[in-house]
């Protein structure tokens, strides 16, 4: 009997949703509304990344959502002293351990595991040590999945933004590479038994056919969802990004 493809779990990403709020101050309009309509529409989970600078989510939304929230909330955070304390309090579900620069517009490459294997340690212990599933995100290179796996994470996510840049510009021989060592780093991944996430980038397209590999199974998508929500609304783009997904794993 053949091994039953593992069901492709739905993130949500709703920082942008409080970029937006920010832009003006206030309270208008609420992540924690936008996760709530998500969870409704179907998604498996949601994803909130604290910066430093707070330039998008903020503590008081990381605590409303881990409060009002019926689905698991995945925390995405710097691997600093600050974080760590604010997850440990906090307890989400889990934490993404993800690089982080004041100048960047959004996260712009994987966390390098191997040159900060150091550094990462003692947080990802603590935080294993408090109950909090830990992943890292990180490229598909092999040296940064066997350090993720000598880190003792058990997941990894996967950074999709080369790939999906690559399609966007339609740079096919570019875009190729990219999907082949995703592909190879999802099958080494799950070699080492590391549980094999997805995410940045991803737009329905891309999604259905990341979603065809039978080794992802999570993906988190924030910033295309809530772009189209501007035009379809937002739980209608998770509906849609879930038959997307849907798809996508009909062919794994």
């Amino acid at each position: 009997m053949p091994t039953p493809v593992p069901r492709l779990r739905l993130g949500v990403n709703i920082d942008h949703v409080a970029t937006i709020r920010n832009a003006r101050g206030g309270r208008h309009p609420d992540p924690v509304r936008a996760a709530k309509l998500a969870v409704a529409a179907g998604c498996d989970g949601i994803t909130a990344h604290l910066r430093e600078d707070r330039r998008h989510i903020r503590d008081d939304d990381i605590a409303r959502l881990k409060a009002e929230i019926d689905k698991p909330l995945n925390m995405e955070m710097a691997a600093t002293e600050e974080m760590l304390r604010i997850a440990i309090a906090t307890r989400p579900h889990a934490v993404c351990l993800v690089p982080e620069k004041r100048t960047e517009r959004t996260t712009e490459g994987g966390l390098d595991a191997v040159k900060h294997k150091a550094e990462l340690k003692p947080v990802v212990y603590a935080l294993k040590h408090a109950g909090i599933r830990v992943s890292l995100f990180i490229g598909a290179q092999p040296a940064q999945i066997e350090a993720a796996a000598e880190l003792g994470a058990p997941v990894v996510e996967l950074h999709t933004g080369s790939w999906c840049d690559a399609l966007m510009t339609e740079r096919a021989a570019e875009a190729n590479a990219e999907w082949e060592l995703l592909h190879a780093g999802a099958v080494l991944a799950q070699s080492f038994g590391l549980e094999v996430h997805a995410g940045h980038g991803l737009d329905y397209a891309s999604a259905e056919t990341i979603a065809a590999l039978p080794q992802v199974v999570e993906l988190n998508i924030g910033h295309f969802l809530i772009g189209e929500a501007v035009f379809e609304g937002l739980a209608e783009t998770v509906r849609f990004m879930r038959a997307a997904m849907d798809r996508g794993r009909g062919r794994a």
